[in-house]
C-alpha cells in the first residue's frame, strides 16, 4: 500500500481538518506503508513541498511526489527535495512530451508512476516506456469513478509491468483488485478520513 499525506482534493475539497503530515507519515511508517505519496502542490490540495522535504528527514520509505508534473523543472526539483518517484498523468500531456519527462526522471535516478485512465493513456505509456503502471478509477474530467477500469484494462498490459491501482480504494474493495492481480493500491482519502489513519491501514494491511 502506498499510503498518501492529503489535506484536499480538487473533487472533495479539505478532507483532513487535523492535518499533521509529519505525524500523518510517521503513522504510516510505523503500520505497514510499502511508500508513502506526498501532495505538494497549494492550490488543490493545499500542499507544500516542504512536507515531503520534512518526511524524507523521518523516513526511509519510497517516497512519491504526487503532483502534476509538467515541466522538466519540476522533476528536478523532486530530485532535490527527497523524492524518489514521481507521477506524470497520461490526460496531461501529448507523447513526446511525457517521454522526454519520463527520460528525465530515469536519468536522475527516480521512478515514474505513469497514471493512466484508458487506452489511449495505456498507447502513451507504453510509448514513453512506463515500468509502473497507475490505473486511476476517477474521471479527471467529472469526477466520477469507474471501479472497473483495472478489470478493462490489465488485459492489455504485459506481465512484467507493475499495475497500481488508485482512487475509491477501501477495505471493501482492496481484496477483489487484489485477486484480480493489482500490485499496489494507492490510497489516500479513505485514510485521511479515518480518526486513527495509522490503525485503518493496519488493518488494510492485515486483510491483504
Amino acid at each position: 500500500i502506498i499510503a498518501e499525506v492529503k489535506k484536499a482534493s480538487p473533487s472533495k475539497g479539505i478532507i483532513r481538518e487535523d492535518f499533521n503530515p509529519l505525524l500523518i507519515a510517521k503513522n504510516y511508517a510505523q503500520n505497514g506503508a510499502t511508500a508513502i505519496s506526498v501532495l505538494c502542490e497549494p492550490h488543490f490540495f493545499k500542499g507544500k513541498l516542504e512536507y515531503l522535504e520534512q518526511i524524507r528527514a523521518q523516513t526511509h520509505l519510497p517516497l512519491l511526489r504526487k503532483d502534476f508534473i509538467f515541466d522538466s523543472y519540476q522533476i528536478l526539483q523532486s530530485k532535490l527535495v527527497g523524492a524518489d518517484f514521481i507521477l506524470l498523468i497520461a490526460k496531461m500531456l501529448d507523447s513526446k512530451m511525457l517521454k522526454a519527462l519520463f527520460d528525465l526522471a530515469r536519468n536522475l535516478g527516480l521512478e515514474v508512476l505513469f497514471e493512466v485512465h484508458d487506452k489511449k493513456d495505456l498507447d502513451k505509456a507504453f510509448f514513453a516506456g512506463a515500468n509502473i503502471i497507475g490505473i486511476n478509477h476517477r474521471d479527471l474530467n467529472d469526477f466520477s469513478m469507474h471501479m472497473r477500469l483495472c478489470e478493462e484494462l490489465m488485459p492489455l498490459i504485459s506481465k512484467d509491468k507493475i499495475i497500481v491501482a488508485e482512487s475509491g480504494l477501501s477495505a471493501q474493495n482492496i481484496k477483489s483488485l487484489d485477486d484480480l492481480g493489482v500490485d499496489a493500491f494507492l490510497i489516500g482519502e479513505y485514510l485521511m478520513r479515518q480518526s486513527n489513519e495509522g490503525a485503518a491501514l493496519k488493518m488494510l494491511v492485515r486483510r491483504n
